[in-house]
């Protein structure tokens, strides 16, 4: 959520995002309608329902694995580990630079249960745990704190850009540090994200999809 673009742009993504939970037509609908029909979602327990179904599925994928003892699952932050519903909803579902940087300057975004739990059992199954966020460095330190704050008190490492990474798509970003991570001697295991860009590349393991219908990463 670091990149400045024009809010038009996410707000059409709204508008195809939409399109997949009215499923009535291939054709774009108002942006009154998409936004209250991605309202409706999220807030009727739907959205819920799905991602409760993700993480049921997710735990049974790694119930399955051995973890070594460089085994290691990589979540993303933003809308995989931390929830900006409520400042998406307060832009209309668009985006605002200055608003969301201070959303996660404030270091009180609230995390996804759901995410939690599986964060919590991936410990318990003896998994380390990395976050790989393309958040500027600058949001380093609120992120780290925040993430503490949800109760993700135990992983390795949080990895942000660093300045001389702020123009790289999001793809190649977290491709190159789990290139990274496993020359450095990790096993990854799985990825957890709301994009695909969080989750293809190579070295990517289990791919968790975590459900966005608020913006799609164009990469």
């Amino acid at each position: 959520m670091r990149i400045k673009t024009q809010n038009t742009f996410y707000l059409a993504l709204i508008v195809v995002v939409a399109i997949q939970l009215i499923g009535c037509s291939d054709k774009p609908v108002n942006l009154s309608v998409a936004r209250e029909s991605v309202k409706e979602y999220y807030e009727s327990g739907e959205f819920d329902e799905e991602l409760d179904n993700v993480i049921r599925e997710a735990k049974d994928k790694f119930s399955k694995v051995e973890f070594t003892e460089n085994a290691v699952v990589i979540f993303d932050v933003d809308e995989t580990a931390l929830n900006n519903y409520e400042v998406s909803k307060e832009m209309g579902y668009g985006y605002v630079y200055e608003m969301v940087y201070d959303w996660t300057q404030n270091a009180k975004v609230p995390a996804f249960p759901q995410v939690k739990q599986l964060y919590d059992y991936l410990l318990s199954k003896g998994s380390k745990i990395i976050f790989l966020t393309a958040r500027g460095y600058d949001e380093y330190h609120a992120t780290y704190n925040n993430l503490i704050t949800q109760g993700y008190t135990e992983f390795d490492t949080l990895i942000a850009k660093s300045k001389n990474e702020y123009e790289m798509k999001s793809l190649e970003f977290k491709s190159t540090k789990r290139v990274w991570l496993t020359e450095y001697g990790y096993e990854i295991i799985g990825t957890v994200g709301d994009q695909w860009s969080d989750l293809e590349g190579p070295h990517h393991g289990i791919q968790i999809k975590i459900p966005n219908y608020i913006y799609q990463d164009i990469y």
